[in-house]
């Protein structure tokens, strides 16, 4: 009976027998999607050395999206949102480090100064140390109480706040803003949302899309004000906030909410000396300048053969998907990470699924109008649909991500035609 195994499984089994040695220790600095996400698949790819996973926060590893929505509604508690039930976390056997901050990476002696004084030494080290929301930089802020939502805390410290008869300005535009906007609403809170841009979400989404928002939240009682610059902000002596604009107009209201952005958490590695812009730098396999250390999930800049450039995707497919391939990576396996970009939000019912990059230069094929219930607005260069963002439509946008995905021409005329299914495009 023949034993051999083909070369590429030897090596496979090889990079995972040296990495398994006893003394191999893995750690992963942040427990976010990305960080969970990696420990399971250390486990599920049969590593069995020391695993150790620090967070910043008492939770165990747990997703965001539901912050904005159930968890911020009060329709769930915040343990819905872990990513593993107790028993499944407890079987990855990790060594968890909760509350915990690394304070330094020494990658000369590859050991992390803990906040505690502990040093903590790795063979192979995983960055998964995400963003937090960016402040607020108007006079005032420093000393006027706002909210941000980044966090299970900061989701349960906002939740009181949106109650009928409260009243909520939101600065930013964005995505978090508006999920914070609707579940405002849908609680009976009256709310304003205040962003600086001519439209809404206008870094991430067309203008067509960025209509459809604009009358969705007006449909709904929110009130928009764009192109809206903030001088300042204020607390009254009554105790509420006051928010005044450029154009000499003021907003009271019971709370601020801030969504303005995110900061890529790099701090560590910049300090560390690893290569960083706008995030950490890595490659298609989420390794970063130093060979030892990978990085996954909202801080890494990585290369997207999508969008044709380096990027920092903030999404929780691309948290899931990098950790995987960190861990795997990490491992001594092939990785080479191209999964197509995939983004959805979830606001007064409706959801809103974006696959790929929709760009102004693209000619617009719609299955359906953005003003409608349901649609899909596929994205085209030439023939070939390059992007696709619809509206409580998962079933066409199913096929539209299989059309991007293979790069196949299309009929145009075929493609708009709703009497002709997706599936047949």
């Amino acid at each position: 009976m023949n034993s051999e195994r083909p070369d590429g499984a030897a090596a496979t089994a090889a990079a995972i027998a040296a990495t398994t040695a006893p003394a191999a220790t893995i750690v992963i600095i942040g427990a976010g999607q990305a960080g969970g996400w990696a420990a399971r698949t250390l486990r599920s790819e049969g590593f069995t050395g020391r695993l150790v996973l620090i967070g910043d926060e008492t939770h165990p590893p747990y997703e965001r999206p539901p912050l904005s929505k159930a968890v911020l509604a009060g329709e769930v508690a915040p343990a819905s949102t872990w990513l593993l039930k107790p028993e499944a976390f407890e079987a990855l056997r990790p060594e968890w480090w909760a509350d915990m901050r690394v304070v330094r990476i020494d990658r000369g002696a590859k050991c992390l100064e803990m906040s505690n004084g502990e040093r903590l030494c790795y063979d192979k080290l995983i960055l998964c140390t995400g963003g937090r929301a960016r402040a607020l930089a108007v006079p005032g802020a420093e000393s006027t109480p706002s909210y941000t939502l980044r966090t299970i805390g900061d989701a349960l410290s906002l939740a009181p706040e949106l109650r009928p008869g409260r009243s909520i300005v939101v600065i930013g535009g964005g995505w978090i803003g508006l999920e914070v906007a609707a579940t405002a609403r849908q609680n009976g809170a009256e709310v304003t949302v205040v962003e600086a841009q001519s439209r809404l979400c206008e870094r991430t989404v067309p203008p067509e899309i960025s209509e459809h928002l604009l009358g969705l939240h007006g449909a709904h009682g929110t009130r928009v004000v764009l192109g809206a610059r903030i001088t300042g902000i204020a607390q009254g002596a009554d105790g509420l906030s006051v928010v005044a604009l450029a154009d000499g107009s003021t907003l009271t209201c019971h709370a601020i909410v801030a969504g303005v952005g995110l900061v890529p958490n790099d701090e560590l590695a910049r300090d560390a000396g690893l290569e960083c812009d706008g995030g950490v730098i890595v490659d298609r396999s989420c390794r970063t300048s130093d060979p030892d250390i990978f990085a996954a999930g909202d801080v890494a800049v990585a290369p997207n053969p999508w969008a044709g450039r380096r990027l920092r995707l903030e999404s929780w497919q691309n948290a899931q998907d990098q950790g995987v391939a960190a861990a795997r990576a990490a491992l001594g396996l092939p990785v080479d990470e191209e999964s197509l970009p995939w983004f959805w939000s979830d606001q007064y019912g409706v959801n809103l699924q974006i696959y790929g990059f929709p760009l102004r230069s693209h000619r617009v094929v719609a299955r359906g109008t953005p003003c409608g219930d349901s649609f899909v607005l596929c994205y085209l260069d030439g023939d070939v649909v390059r992007a696709a963002v619809g509206a409580n439509a998962a079933r066409d946008l199913r096929f539209a991500r299989r059309l991007i995905e293979q790069r196949r021409q299309v009929d145009p005329d075929r493609l708009a035609d709703p009497n002709v299914p997706m599936a047949k495009q």
